[in-house]
């Protein structure tokens, strides 16, 4: 029976748990991203360190961005599925972010 109340879709809190999901994994990247840009600077201005902390900076924002993206399709009455595109661009982030991160840090 197409168009009936079985094809009406309540989506409940899922959607409010999800975009509370992408503020917090938001938050530890932005605080990965500072740490590491306040260790690259920490005890002496290099090179090096300025391109870690620089190359830190710029995948956060690359993830800000995505996950911005995905919080406000969260907000609309049937949100559509995350794509693999931006799936696989907010997990290229995450590991770019820990791989630059250890990379100022050693």
């Amino acid at each position: 029976m197409a168009g009936g109340p079985a094809d009406v879709r309540d989506p409940g809190l899922q959607p409010e748990r999800t975009r509370l999901a992408w503020r917090r994994t938001t938050l530890s990247a932005t605080v990965a991203a500072v740490l590491a840009a306040k260790q690259a600077v920490h005890d002496e201005v290099t090179a090096a360190g300025l391109v870690g902390a620089a190359l830190s900076l710029l995948v956060l924002l690359v993830f800000l961005r995505v996950s911005h993206r995905r919080m406000v399709a969260l907000g609309t009455a049937r949100p559509r599925p995350l794509t693999p595109r931006g799936a696989a661009a907010a997990a290229a982030c995450t590991v770019a972010l820990a791989a630059f991160a250890v990379g100022v840090v050693l």
